[in-house]
C-alpha cells in the first residue's frame, strides 16, 4: 500500500455500484416486508450485482406465501417509498424497537454513532452499505428459488427485473 499521507486518483465504476446499491435496496425491502407480514428475523444473508439471498427464521415457505412475499415486495418498490439516511448516537439508536433484526447483533461495541437507513414506511436498519434514493429505481423484485435450510430457516433467493 502506498504510504500513510499519499496522494492517490480512483474511479468508481457506476454500473456495478448502481446495481449493489439497487440490490442491497431490494434486500432491505424483502426484509421489511417480511418483517411486517411475519415477524421473522434474519439470519443469513448473501449479495452479488446480479442476484441476492436472504434466510429467514421461518418455518412455513408454502408456493402461497411465496407468491404473496413477492407481491408485497413490488407493491413497495412501486410505492416509491424514499429512502433517508441518517446517524443517531448508539443509545438513541438500539432504544428504537426492532432495530436489529438479525440474529446476532453484529454492531461492534467501539461503535458510538449508528448509520441508519430507513426505507420511510417500510425498513428501518443499522447498516453501512450503500441504497438508491426510492425504491422505484429498484424496478422489480422476482423470488428465483426458494430453499429449505432447516426447521425454522428458510432461504429466499431473488434477481432485479430490468
Amino acid at each position: 500500500p502506498p504510504p500513510i499521507g499519499t496522494e492517490i486518483v480512483g474511479t468508481i465504476d457506476w454500473e456495478f455500484r448502481y446495481q449493489m446499491m439497487r440490490t442491497h435496496t431490494a434486500l432491505h425491502i424483502l426484509c421489511g416486508t417480511i418483517w411486517k407480514e411475519f415477524g421473522v428475523q434474519v439470519t443469513g444473508g448473501q449479495m452479488y450485482p446480479d442476484k441476492a439471498r436472504m434466510d429467514f427464521a421461518m418455518e412455513n415457505l408454502n408456493k402461497e406465501r411465496i407468491a404473496y412475499i413477492e407481491e408485497k415486495v413490488n407493491e413497495a418498490v412501486e410505492a416509491d417509498y424514499p429512502i433517508r439516511v441518517y446517524t443517531l448516537p448508539r443509545d438513541k439508536a438500539f432504544a428504537i424497537p426492532d432495530l436489529i433484526r438479525t440474529k446476532i447483533n453484529l454492531l461492534p461495541p467501539g461503535i458510538e454513532d449508528v448509520r441508519i437507513v430507513e426505507i420511510v414506511g417500510l425498513d428501518l436498519q443499522a447498516d453501512g452499505g450503500t441504497h438508491v434514493n426510492h425504491t422505484k429505481e429498484v424496478r422489480g423484485i422476482k423470488i428465483i428459488k426458494t430453499e429449505n435450510k432447516g426447521k425454522i430457516n428458510k432461504r429466499i433467493e431473488i434477481k432485479l427485473e430490468d
